[in-house]
């Protein structure tokens, strides 16, 4: 057993916080590791843990120590192993700390996401810092070679259970105020502002197929409400030819994941409901965090490239086409309709996809590992 600290810096979304609560959760409740978790936001992550108390300095919540990270920082024993997500600055007090220990501790940069493939080569690598300590550098990612995807060991079965169940599916949504109706194909929205929506409404709304949109409150939502020409509070709906579109309470994470596993569609964002997704086995589309000279787009053709591997050349041209368009390279009304013909064989090929995944060591298992290997 090691003692692990956790450090997360909030940006200005949810996904630093939804990464590292979910391995802090992991590492407590699996691996039975004592955990902390430095967190500069208690807001945001009050958002994804709605029992938490925003006004805490420190709190206990699902066996680990949820702190909330000092400015200047205010000194605390340096634990075994000391993760610096997403390349967030460790306070030089902390890091003097480390050093300090009678086995300095092992310090572990955990990085962004990737699947390009210069990843795998620096997965794992040590760099010596101007302390004398080495900083390691944890890439997660989609292949043996890589540090893994977050997945608890109870995961896949407990999505298989749900979705073999309907009636888990109506009681979920119910309780969150929605009404299905037994003909709706049902598809979730999570999404950062996107020129391309309002195309791909009109493309579903013109669609034969009935279709009820959820979408929790959230960045999109402005642009819901731009297409339907009227604002939307929670629970609201509007309707428009085949789509019937209802606005849902933002959901801690637990219940992100039902709501995924309830729909036969998923649109993504960021990377924790990226990942996410990928263990619900259903189609999707990611909408990829808009960076700089658009660098993005790079790894989204990355990510395009591995999971295309193997697929049906017209399908996987398609499927590049809409998730293209999704992120601004192209017409996403038109790359849906054209999509949307083959939902059959893309949904066949993403549960192929994520049974690949789930042969491979998750995140958090691989953090342990990595540390006893160090010893």
């Amino acid at each position: 057993m090691a003692s692990w600290d956790i450090f997360c810096s909030v940006v200005d979304n949810y996904g630093d916080i939804g990464v590292t609560w979910r391995l802090a959760r992991q590492l407590a409740e699996e691996h039975r590791q004592p955990v902390r978790l430095w967190v500069d936001d208690l807001a945001a992550f009050v958002r994804i843990c709605p029992e938490a108390d925003g006004a805490a300095v420190s709190q206990r919540q699902a066996e680990v120590d949820v702190c909330l990270w000092p400015r200047p920082w205010q000194g605390a024993t340096a634990a075994d192993v000391v993760i610096e997500a997403f390349a967030c600055e460790l306070p030089a007090a902390y890091i003097e700390a480390m050093g300090r220990r009678q086995r300095p501790s092992l310090w572990l940069n955990l990085e962004y996401l990737s699947a390009e493939p210069w990843v795998e080569s620096c997965h794992g690598l040590p760099s010596m810092q101007a302390s004398g300590l080495q900083k390691y550098f944890y890439f997660p990612g989609f292949t043996p070679a890589t540090g893994g995807l977050l997945r608890e060991s109870d995961l896949i079965a407990r999505r298989d259970a749900f979705q073999a169940d309907p009636a888990a599916s109506l009681r979920f949504l119910e309780g969150l105020g929605v009404q299905p109706r037994a003909n709706e194909r049902r598809i979730s929205l999570f999404a950062y502002e996107n020129a391309a929506l309002a195309g791909w409404l009109d493309a579903v709304a013109a669609g034969t197929e009935p279709t009820l949109l959820l979408v929790p409150e959230g960045r999109v939502l402005a642009d819901v409400q731009r297409w339907a020409g009227k604002s939307l509070a929670v629970g609201e709906q509007v309707r428009r030819e085949s789509l019937r579109v209802q606005v849902l309470p933002f959901v801690r994470q637990e219940d992100y994941d039902l709501l995924l596993w309830s729909c036969d569609f998923n649109a993504v964002r960021g990377e924790d409901s990226f990942v996410r997704a990928q263990w619900a086995g259903r189609p999707f589309v990611w909408h990829i965090y808009p960076q700089d000279e658009e660098v993005h787009l790079e790894k989204l053709d990355a990510f395009l490239a591995l999971f295309g591997e193997g697929l049906d050349e017209s399908l996987r041209a398609d499927l590049v086409a809409f998730w293209s368009a999704w992120n601004g390279r192209g017409d996403a009304g038109k790359a849906w309709r054209a999509l949307e013909k083959r939902m059959p064989e893309w949904a066949t090929w993403i549960g192929d996809w994520q049974r690949r995944l789930t042969e491979q060591t998750d995140l958090a298992a691989g953090l342990v590992r990595f540390y006893t290997n160090w010893l």
